[in-house]
């Protein structure tokens, strides 16, 4: 039986969106941090002062898109 069937949407989509978020916002921060020869390359591009809005905006969409697409998928599509 699938576990997830008996959690609440809400809940799942809370769940796998924070997953989310956490685990790409460190990837993309590791990648920057390479990419751009250290720390202060990874401030300058994703936390300046008028950067870090945009930064946030669009992990926290990506989250809630895949948030919602996971919790769609298992509550009521995978039997």
């Amino acid at each position: 039986m699938n576990p997830y069937k008996n959690q609440s949407f809400l809940r799942l989509t809370v769940q796998f969106a924070s997953t989310f978020f956490v685990v790409v916002t460190v990837l993309k921060i590791l990648i920057s941090i390479f990419k751009n020869g250290g720390i202060t390359g990874m401030i300058s591009e994703y936390f300046s002062a008028e950067t870090w809005l945009p930064f946030l905006i669009i992990q926290l969409v990506m989250s809630l898109v895949y948030g919602l697409l996971m919790a769609g998928y298992y509550k009521f599509i995978k039997k």
